[in-house]
């Protein structure tokens, strides 16, 4: 039996490892599980899974959570402690799904223990990757992509000749504004920016697709992830989000993983590697899709994707910064705060006027996060809807 904690099992990457996990119980063995304060889904999962641990992020939670516990045999907690508790379980498999510079500390507790960590958030190798790659080498611990692009190029990077590779080419469907032009985005509505026309995702993930943010943060993602240098990753549209990702080998050879727009299929190739699983997925129909079709992305339409790029190449604290500000644009358009096309401005802006040293550590990455953020909601307060 595989033991299994899911940090932010109530989220929709959470519920889909869920899914997985419980249709093999002989499988696998649930040791705990984390929500912020979804008390309703973390007690019920928890006690169809027989958890050994609940924890919610809010502790004002926690009563409600150890009454819906209570006779179960599922002890609750709840705080920062106890999630860092939860990540240190000591797990064979920890799935990472904590929205937010919020999961940063506890994927690195996670790691500190070894074992496979799968990283499904963004903040922690976008806005911490140099800090936890050093402590997954020192530990030893193995690092699993959940992402369906990440996870494409892990299933076709030849790890052991990296010197083979020419390119890595990450797909992304380009989200529901691809084909707008910038006047038309102007008037973008929240409803229609978290409307994804491929995926069923939450609305920070779906609007960050619309500003294809969501594809600047996979190429600083994929940069920490894989030996080869950034100018090498290239980012192409592909609105069928059938072919995840490709790998192009100096032979001329080109390998892509393709599938449905699901994420338990990556998710299930992370549980069960190095060896594979069943999923409820049907076969891929390739008659039924009938064609795959590309374009090149557009920086100017899609500003994000030259503010990650520069971050990126720029290192040090710059992809902290450009996470954090991005998260707090993105908050105030769900609340209606600012408009669509002003939320990569917000970013720049924030990149213009904040530029620290190189964080060495998980408290001062997120002392960064903490003045960008800072920075940014000034810039919020400046717009007017």
């Amino acid at each position: 039996m595989k033991s299994v904690t899911i940090l932010g099992a109530t989220g929709s990457v959470g519920t889909s490892t869920l899914d997985l996990v419980e249709r093999e119980p002989d499988r696998f063995r649930v040791v705990a599980l984390t929500a912020n304060c979804d008390v309703a889904r973390l007690a019920a999962a928890a006690i169809r899974t027989r958890a050994e641990f609940a924890v919610v992020a809010d502790e004002q939670c926690l009563p409600e959570l150890q009454a819906a516990l209570a006779g179960t045999g599922v002890r609750a907690g709840g705080g920062a402690d106890a999630i860092a508790e939860a990540a240190a379980s000591g797990a064979d498999w920890t799935m990472g799904a904590i929205v937010g510079c919020t999961g940063l500390k506890p994927v690195l507790s996670a790691i500190e223990q070894g074992g496979t960590v799968v990283i499904a958030n963004k903040e922690p190798l976008v806005s911490a990757g140099d800090v936890i790659l050093r402590a997954a080498a020192r530990s030893g611990a193995t690092l699993l992509p959940a992402d369906s692009e990440h996870n494409a190029i892990f299933q076709c990077f030849d790890a052991a000749r990296p010197e083979g590779v020419r390119r890595i080419i990450l797909t992304c469907s380009g989200g529901p504004f691809r084909d707008w032009t910038t006047d038309k985005m102007r008037g973008v509505t929240l409803e229609q920016a978290v409307k994804h026309p491929n995926w069923s995702m939450g609305a920070k993930i779906s609007v960050d697709s619309a500003t294809m943010m969501n594809k600047g943060l996979e190429l600083i993602e994929a940069a920490r992830l894989f030996p080869i240098a950034p100018d090498r990753i290239e980012i192409v549209i592909h609105a069928q989000s059938v072919i995840h990702s490709l790998v192009d080998y100096v032979d001329g050879s080109v390998l892509a993983q393709l599938g449905p727009p699901d994420m338990r299929t990556p998710i299930a190739h992370t549980l069960a590697w190095p060896d594979r699983m069943a999923t409820p997925m049907a076969p891929l129909d390739l008659v039924g899709i009938g064609r795959l079709d590309f374009a090149a992305p557009d920086p100017v339409r899609f500003p994000a994707l030259r503010l990650a790029r520069e971050a990126l190449d720029a290192g040090g604290a710059r992809p902290a910064i450009l996470n954090a500000a991005n998260e707090v644009a993105v908050e105030a358009f769900l609340n209606r705060r600012i408009r669509f096309l002003e939320i990569a401005a917000i970013v720049e802006d924030t990149l213009i006027r904040y530029d620290p040293a190189a964080p060495d550590s998980v408290d001062a990455v997120l002392a960064i996060d903490a003045d960008a953020r800072r920075l940014a909601n000034e810039r919020v307060k400046d717009c007017v809807v």
